[in-house]
C-alpha cells in the first residue's frame, strides 16, 4: 500500500480545493453568460430573418415551426405574414456541407409563390479574401434576389450557369448555389405540406395560449 507524507497529503489536498473552486467558478460563469449569449443569439437571428423576409406584421421567431422532410432531416421554419395573417414568405437554414472549408449555413427567405426574397451567409469557415465574398460581395448575393427554380440557370459560370465565382475560389459559390437551388426544390416539392404544417403549428399555438388565459382566469378566482 502506498504511503504519503504530510507534505504530500497537503499537495494533493491544495490540488483538490483548485480543482473544486476551478469547477465551481466554471459553472458559475456558464450560468452567468449562457442568458446573454443565447440573447445575442436570438438578436443575431432576427436582424438576418428581417434581411430575408419581405415587411411582415407578425414576430417570426414566436411563430417558428418544424418542419420534417423525410424520415431523418427536420428545419425550423420561420413564417411570415401580412396585416390580415396571410402568409406572404417562408424562411428557412440551408446547408452546404461542401464548402472549401466545411459546411456552410445559409438563411433563405422565399416568398410563397416561390421566388426568393433573399439569402444571408450566417456561419461559414471559408478563406477570408477569397470564399468570405459570400457574405461581403452585395452584388453576388443580390444575385439570388426574385430567382425561382425557372428563371435562372443554377450553377456558376464555370460550370455553365448564371452565377459568377471569386476569382481564385470556386468551390464557395458553387456551394451555396448548390444548396440554395436544393432549398428552392424542396419548397416546391412540400409547398402543400409546409402550409399544412403551419396550419398545425398555429392550431397548437392557439391551444396553448387558450390554456394559459384559462389558467390565469383560475388562479384570479376567489373561493
Amino acid at each position: 500500500m502506498i504511503q504519503f507524507d504530510r507534505a504530500q497529503q497537503k499537495i494533493a489536498f491544495s490540488l483538490f480545493v483548485v480543482a473544486i473552486i476551478a469547477t465551481s467558478m466554471l459553472a458559475f460563469v456558464d450560468q452567468v453568460t449562457k442568458e446573454p449569449i443565447a440573447e445575442a443569439q436570438r438578436a443575431a437571428l432576427h436582424k438576418s430573418l428581417q434581411q430575408v423576409l419581405p415587411e411582415h406584421s407578425n414576430d417570426v421567431l414566436q411563430e417558428m415551426f418544424t418542419f420534417s422532410i423525410g424520415e431523418d432531416k427536420a428545419v425550423k421554419v420561420y413564417p411570415a405574414r401580412d396585416k390580415q395573417g396571410k402568409v406572404i414568405a417562408y424562411a428557412w437554414e440551408q446547408v452546404a456541407p461542401d464548402g472549401y472549408s466545411g459546411s456552410i449555413r445559409i438563411l433563405m427567405g422565399v416568398r410563397a409563390s416561390g421566388e426568393i426574397v433573399a439569402i444571408r451567409v450566417t456561419e461559414h469557415r471559408e478563406t477570408p479574401g477569397l470564399g468570405d465574398g459570400i457574405t461581403k460581395n452585395a452584388a453576388w448575393l443580390q444575385r439570388f434576389v426574385d430567382k425561382t427554380l425557372n428563371n435562372i440557370a443554377w450553377a456558376v459560370k464555370k460550370d455553365g450557369g448564371d452565377f459568377d465565382q471569386f476569382t481564385g475560389a470556386t468551390i464557395t459559390p458553387r456551394a451555396v448555389v448548390k444548396a440554395v437551388h436544393a432549398g428552392l426544390t424542396m419548397y416546391k416539392t412540400n409547398s402543400a405540406a409546409l402550409y399544412k404544417a403551419l396550419q398545425e403549428a398555429d392550431k397548437k399555438l392557439l391551444d396553448e395560449k387558450f390554456k394559459l388565459l384559462e389558467k390565469k382566469a383560475a388562479g384570479g378566482k376567489t373561493s
